[in-house]
Order: structure tokens, then sequence, then C-alpha cells
């Protein structure tokens, strides 16, 4: 991605997203300082977005036909998706893993916590993929890849027979711990909490009890209501109960899931997320971004931050005439509007 040594427009400051016309000055890639100035041009400059969940091996299944419930879709060992990606060569594999993260680096994600299947050999085929990318994935393995990845991905825990010995060897590691949690119904959430994870992901039946110790221990929670949809196990804005997770004081991301149903696009996903609730744009915008702090570092438009940055020329667009730059970028913002993406 290309290098600036200025920029000049309406920036989202901090980790609250203060809106202020600024002119900021990058230097290798840091920023130097941040000034306010009266008169910029209509441009938007926010923080890079960050996919908190995707599987994007399953790129190479995209839209294939399905029928039967969740469990003979994804659950492994012997869901539909597993059986696809067992019959795909590693060839495939990596160009198809390729070519979606080009497709989310040209929209503006700058990072993304993936599952990845298939022990090692899908952990060094996501590697492989991702070199010379400006992109970068969290890696979460899986099938005992995790030893070679960022941390363990494991699905519900009444699908993992062995989840406790997985989860205790990685954590002496020191590693990231991520589960899937109420996506079906609420039944697997405390088991999932009894593992002290550092990532829950869905949540989608959550409980009250459940949010409130999320909260009280912080643990984050990434959503994918799109995927909920379409999967079939929510047809309300109440599932996931997103704006109940905010009202508790829960940390929530967002992310995707499964390329094989959905397009790893997060202008998608704010959007949607915005019809179906009534949660603001700027909490829905946060957790667009939010997820990076699982890589180490959250992406923030701050003085002496290295971070990566989206600008779109509003401009050049019928954004330009908006009321609300905040709204206008989650609900109508697109691949199509980001003008200078710096990682």
């Amino acid at each position: 991605m290309e290098s600036e040594r200025s920029l000049e427009g309406l920036a989202f400051l901090d980790d609250d997203l203060h809106p202020l016309h600024v002119r900021i000055y990058l230097e290798h890639g840091t920023i130097r300082s941040i000034e306010e100035i009266r008169a910029a041009p209509c441009s938007f400059i926010l923080p890079g977005l960050f996919n908190a969940h995707t599987h994007i091996g399953d790129t190479v299944a995209m839209d294939t036909p399905i029928t039967g419930d969740l469990a003979s879709i994804v659950a492994p060992p012997d869901g539909l998706k597993h059986r696809i990606l067992r019959a795909t060569d590693q060839r495939t594999l990596t160009a198809a893993m390729r070519s979606t993260m080009e497709y989310m680096e040209r929209t503006g994600t700058a990072g993304f916590a993936d599952f990845r299947e298939g022990g090692h050999p899908g952990v060094s085929a996501l590697k492989e993929a991702a070199a010379g990318l400006g992109i970068r994935p969290l890696i979460l393995g899986r099938d005992g890849g995790e030893v070679h990845a960022d941390g363990l991905g494991i699905s519900s825990v009444r699908d993992i027979r062995d989840y406790e010995r997985q989860i205790d060897e990685a954590r002496r590691k020191g590693m990231l711990i991520a589960i899937h949690a109420g996506e079906r119904d609420h039944h697997d959430i405390e088991g999932a909490l009894s593992c002290d994870p550092d990532l829950l992901i869905h949540c989608t039946h959550a409980r009250d009890r459940d949010l409130r110790e999320c909260a009280d221990r912080g643990i984050p929670i990434a959503i994918c209501p799109r995927s909920n949809w379409v999967l079939g196990v929510t047809h309300s804005a109440a599932a996931p109960p997103v704006a109940r997770m905010i009202e508790l004081g829960c940390t929530v991301f967002l992310g995707t899931d499964n390329a094989m149903f959905i397009q790893p696009d997060l202008w998608r996903e704010m959007a949607f997320l915005s019809v179906i609730t009534s949660v603001s744009a700027r909490d829905i915008l946060k957790m667009g971004i939010a997820g990076s702090t699982l890589s180490g570092s959250m992406y923030r438009i701050s003085e002496g931050q290295k971070t990566p940055i989206i600008m779109i020329d509003a401009e050049q667009s019928n954004l330009r005439y908006s009321h609300d730059p905040c709204r206008t970028i989650v609900t109508r913002g697109g691949s199509d509007h980001p003008e200078r993406i710096l990682f």
C-alpha cells in the first residue's frame, strides 16, 4: 500500500472515534502529529478494519448448495465443509485463501482472526497465502495446527472430545484461546466459559448471566450477524443480543465467519447490523475496528501510533452530502469507497 506524508480530512480519533477536522503528519508509517484545522477536504479518515472471525479456507466451498442443520454443514470432523476441505489440494486451497485476503485488503480490512482447519499443513497454507500482502492474519489453528499458529481455535465444546487437553497445552505455551459458543443454543456457553477463553465466537443465544460473566471477566465476544441469519440459527434482532451486550458492558468485535456462505466484507456486516438493531453507528464502527486488540495493538488514529488508515474521498461520491459521517460510513460505506489504504 502507498505511503503518505500528510492527510487532511474528518478523522475519527482515538478509541472513542471522536470526529475532528485535522491534518495528520506521517513519518515512516507512524503518526507524528495531528493538528486541528478549520477547512479540510471532504474526506473521511478512519483506522483500518479488523475482521474478528473468519474461516477463509472455506472459500473453496463458496456458495455450495446446502441442506441439513448447522452441525451437518460445519461441525468437525465430517461436516460438509470439512469434507470439501479434505478433498481440496494444497495449491488450490492456498490460491483461494490468497484471493479472499486480497479482496479484504482492497476493502480496507487490515487484519483478521482466522480459524484454520487442516492441522500444520492448513496453517502453512495460510501463511504462504499471506506472504507479501499488507493484510495480516491472526491464525487460530486446529487439528494440531495450533502448535504452529498464534492460538487455538475450538469448535463448540460439545463437538470436541479432548478440548480440555488441547486448551491446557495451548495455555501452557501462552497461546490465545478462542471458542465457538452459543451459536445453535445456549447449552455450550457455560462449558466454554469454564475454559477461561480469550475470545468467544457468536454467543447468538447467550443469556444475561452469560453476558454478565463475559463483561465481569473481560472476555470479548466476536459476533457474526449475517452468518447467523444465513445459517438459520436466528431470525430475530434479539439474537445475537448485541444491544444487551453493550448495555451490560461486554467488549464486542465484528466478524464475518464462514467464506463458504458470507463474503468477508465488514462494510456489509456493519450495514446489516445497523438495519437489524438499534445499536449506534459509532458503536458498530468500533466493533469493526476493536478486534485489532487480538493482534496486540488496537488500531487507532492518535499521535505516536503506527496504525493502518483508510481514507475515503467523500467529494467523489454522494457521501459528501452526509450530515452524520459516522452513520454514513457504517450504513453506506462500501468496498468501492476507500481512496487510499495505508497499512
